[in-house]
Order: C-alpha cells, then structure tokens, then sequence
C-alpha cells in the first residue's frame, strides 16, 4: 500500500498516520481546513521519505470532496487507501433550544465521511483492490450522555461500513472500521483530559497494521473490548446510574 489519502491531517490522529506513511515512503494526500499546518505536515512527510500531496478541505463541501479525490488520484497516479478521519467533537447543547450545534457534528461525521470515501469507490472497484477506512469510536458502543450527536455519528458511520462490506468485497475493496478510545488529541477537551489517554503516534502505528492486514472492526486499546462486554451485559438502569456518575457534565 503506497498511496494514501486523508482527511483531518493537520493534526491528531491524522497528522501521525500521515507521518507513519511517509516512514514507509509513500504517496500521501493531506487534507484539511487549514492550511498552513497542513503545509508544515508535508515538510515533516518530506523530510520523512514521504511524497505529499496537500489539498485544503472540507469535507462538508460534497462537490470539493469529488474534485479533490479526481485531483489526487491524478496526482499520485492512483489510490490504495482512503481514511476518513477529519471529525469533531464537542456536547450536544442540548438545553440550548438550538439543534445548530448537534447538526454541525453530524454532517462533519456523518456525511464527511460519506463525502470523502464515495468518489473513490469507481476507481477502486475499476482497479478491484482499495481499503477504505473510517475513525469511528469507542463511544459507538458505549453512549454518553451530553454527546448524542458525536455517539451517534460514530455508531452510524461503523453502521454504514458493517453495511458497505459484503457488497465491496466482491471488488476486492476492504471497509475498515477503527474504533479509539481517549487518544491525546485536540479533538479530547476538559474534564476528559484527566483520563488515561493514548498517544497519537503510537494509535496510529497500530492503526496503520491493522489496515494493512485488512481487519473489519478494530476496538484500541484492546481493553476497551471489556468495557463494551459489560456494557452490553449489565442491566441498564445499572448502566445508566455508573454512566451519569463518571460525566455528569459533557466531557468536551
């Protein structure tokens, strides 16, 4: 796999994948809104081994979306990987009387993803090989409580993957799901950053094996795995109390 696109690259977990990649001297498109630190990503990809490709962009912007991938794809002279990773975060506002704020983290994490990976899917399934990959969350299996739009956001894009899978198989196209808990990324903001997190860098190394083995649905850390167990196993008033002791308020 040497050709590799993503969103959300200018920080996070996107700027590291971008840095494992370029390690490996890959083809590298970055994107993102802003642009100067996409542009200092590339330098380090450079100085890296890595070739970047640097496009600013919204993954609202279904029309961007298209041109650009058509772009890299001439670019880099075809495509390998696709990650959807560009996303937000942030509390439902949900006394507010405004759904402003919960619409915006759907069609960031909901229709950004759609937006990015669909114009790459004809050449993919042209070319019968592709991995397309999406960041959804530990939170699509354990709700929580102020963050319906994020929780909801991730379970839907893990749902649109677990649906996209049997179809895109038969082109020899993977869907790969990459589920986080806390990574030590800007996206993880007050009383969160209290708990234990992960580094970015070292997420995305793991991250980047996974897609290169092709893995459906990839839960990190793995101890992670318990805690959706018991949240599926224990009665849900139990669930709920526990819940509403540890975030009491939103988390970012």
């Amino acid at each position: 796999m040497n050709k590799a696109f993503i969103t959300g690259a200018s920080s996070g977990i996107g700027k590291s994948l971008a840095l494992v990649y370029a390690k490996r001297k890959c083809v590298i498109g970055l994107s993102a809104r802003r642009i100067e630190m996409l542009n200092e990503v590339s330098n380090e990809c450079k100085e890296l081994g890595g070739t970047p490709f640097v496009y600013q962009l919204d993954v609202q912007d279904r029309n961007r979306c298209e041109m650009i991938s058509k772009q890299f794809i001439e670019d880099a002279n075809g495509i390998d990987c696709v990650i959807a990773n560009a996303g937000i975060g942030g509390n439902d506002n949900i006394y507010s009387g405004s759904s402003e704020e919960i619409n915006n983290i759907l069609k960031t994490n909901i229709l950004g993803v759609t937006n990015t990976l669909m114009p790459f899917i004809p050449f993919m399934k042209e070319q019968k090989s592709g991995s397309l990959v999406c960041i959804s969350s530990v939170a699509s299996y354990v709700p929580l409580p102020f963050h319906g739009g994020y929780t909801s956001s991730k379970i839907a894009i893990r749902m649109i993957f677990d649906s996209w899978r049997p179809t895109l198989q038969r082109h020899n196209i993977k869907t790969i799901s990459i589920c986080p808990g806390f990574v030590d990324t800007p996206i993880v903001k007050g009383p969160a950053r209290k708990l234990p997190m992960k580094s970015p860098d070292k997420a995305a190394e793991r991250f980047v094996k996974i897609i290169s083995k092709g893995k459906n649905t990839y839960v990190y850390p793995w101890h992670y795995n318990i805690l959706i167990l018991i949240a599926k196993v224990v009665p849900e008033w139990v669930y709920n109390y526990v819940i509403k002791k540890i975030f009491h308020k939103p988390i970012n």
